[in-house]
C-alpha cells in the first residue's frame, strides 16, 4: 500500500505538470510586442483578411501605392519628390510597404511616447537613435532630479502620414507627421501638477523622422529626429 500510494501521487504529479505546460506553453496570438519587432512584424492580421487594430479596419492613411515601374506618374495629390524617393526605397529593400511602415510608425509612436513617460531608457533604446536617445534620456535625468515624473495618457492616434522622404546612401529617411490626442501632466514629488492639466485633451501634432539601412537584415526602422510644426499643440 505504501508503494501504492507513492506511484499514485507520481501519477499526480505528472499529469498536473503537463496540465501546466499545456497551459502556460500555448501561444493565444496576444502576446506583447518587443520594442525591437515594431516594423519587422507584418500585418497577419491582414494578411489572413482579418482586422488588425481592436476588431476595426486601419484608418485610411495616406497610402501611396507605388506602381512597379520607375517612370509611372505620381498621383494628383502626392508630391512628386516624396513619391519618386518611396519608388526608390521599395526598389532597395524589396520588403518595404508603406502600410507596414506606417502600421509600425503608430505602433513605435505610442511605444516611445509610454517609455518616455515612464523613464524606461532600456525600452527606449531600440527605438532611437543614439542622438535622440542621449537626449530623451537627458530629458529623464533632469526630470528626475527635480523629483518630478510624466504622466501622459495617449487618447489616440487621429493620422498618421508620411510628410517627406529622402534617400542618403544606403540610408532612407522617412518623415511621419502625427496627430494625436493625449492628456499629459506633470507632477512633483508631492503629487501636485506643476505643468498640464489631467482633465484636458489636447490634440498635438508631431513630425517624427525615422531612418533605416536598406542593406541591413534588421527590418525596423530607428526614430533619429523629432520636430513640433509651428501650429502645434491646439486644446479641444
Amino acid at each position: 500500500m505504501q508503494y501504492f500510494d507513492i506511484f499514485l501521487f507520481a501519477l499526480i504529479a505528472v499529469f498536473l505538470v503537463l496540465r501546466l505546460r499545456s497551459v502556460l506553453g500555448r501561444r493565444t496570438g496576444n502576446e506583447k510586442q518587443g520594442p525591437s519587432d515594431v516594423f519587422g512584424r507584418q500585418q497577419h492580421d491582414d494578411a489572413n483578411g482579418s482586422p488588425a487594430e481592436n476588431g476595426a479596419a486601419p484608418k485610411p492613411d495616406n497610402v501611396y501605392r507605388l506602381p512597379d515601374s520607375e517612370n509611372a506618374p505620381a498621383p494628383a495629390d502626392v508630391p512628386s519628390g516624396i513619391y519618386a524617393t518611396l519608388q526608390k526605397i521599395q526598389k532597395a529593400d524589396s520588403s518595404f510597404t508603406q502600410k507596414d511602415f506606417l502600421n509600425g510608425a503608430r505602433m513605435a509612436f505610442e511605444m516611445i511616447v509610454e517609455y518616455f513617460a515612464k523613464g524606461d531608457k532600456d525600452s527606449l533604446s531600440p527605438l532611437l537613435s543614439p542622438e535622440v536617445y542621449k537626449n530623451f534620456t537627458a530629458a529623464i535625468d533632469a526630470r528626475s532630479e527635480k523629483g518630478e515624473h510624466e504622466e501622459t495618457t495617449l487618447v489616440g492616434i487621429k493620422s498618421a502620414t508620411i510628410h517627406d522622404a529622402s534617400f542618403e546612401g544606403r540610408t532612407a529617411y522617412v518623415t511621419v507627421k502625427f496627430v494625436s490626442e493625449e492628456v499629459s501632466v506633470v507632477r512633483n514629488a508631492e503629487g501636485e501638477v506643476v505643468s498640464g492639466d489631467p482633465n484636458q485633451v489636447v490634440e498635438a501634432e508631431d513630425l517624427w523622422t525615422f531612418a533605416r539601412n536598406t542593406e541591413n537584415k534588421d527590418p525596423n526602422w530607428q526614430l533619429v529626429a523629432t520636430e513640433t510644426p509651428e501650429d502645434e499643440d491646439s486644446a479641444l
